[in-house]
């Protein structure tokens, strides 16, 4: 394996066990939202494990084994209600868009396309959560970590 496919395997790896930790994250958000929003976070939810599903089928196709799901992750604070739902689900995207970026700088023709996709997606449902935005999203949330870090935990 070259040392840009390493890099591309690394980074495939790092962007499913993300999803592994945004499905998990979700599932908190979903036992907390509020029922007016509970159906956007039933969609994302839906959404990453797709993501997930796909990555798993990626990483086999570039010779890697998946990275497993852990059992349980830690929140990056508590989550007692629906305002703190809301919160760690703009977190969960803003974790992704980054891992998603290191992705996209990793990866070419389709897979590279796949992964701006997903880098768009994150960036907008974080917008939806968060009400605000950044001007390069992915990148923001990468600041003063080493390029090709694992994903940060839940």
């Amino acid at each position: 394996m070259s040392r840009a496919e390493d890099r591309g395997l690394r980074a495939l790896q790092a962007a499913l066990a993300a999803e592994h930790a945004a499905v998990y994250g979700y599932g908190v958000v979903g036992g907390r939202i509020g029922e007016k929003r509970r159906a956007e976070a039933r969609t994302a939810y839906d959404a990453h494990r797709a993501r997930r599903d796909a990555l798993v089928r990626a990483v086999r196709d570039a010779g890697g084994e998946p990275v497993a799901a852990a059992a349980g992750y830690a929140l990056p604070f508590p989550v007692p209600d629906a305002a703190a739902a809301v919160r760690l689900a703009a977190e969960l995207e803003g974790r992704l868009a980054g891992v998603y970026a290191d992705l996209v700088r990793e990866s070419s023709g389709d897979r590279r396309r796949v992964a701006a996709e997903a880098l768009r997606e994150a960036a907008v449902r974080s917008v939806r959560w968060s009400g605000g935005s950044v001007a390069f999203p992915g990148l923001a949330e990468r600041s003063g970590t080493e390029s090709g870090s694992p994903a940060p935990t839940v």
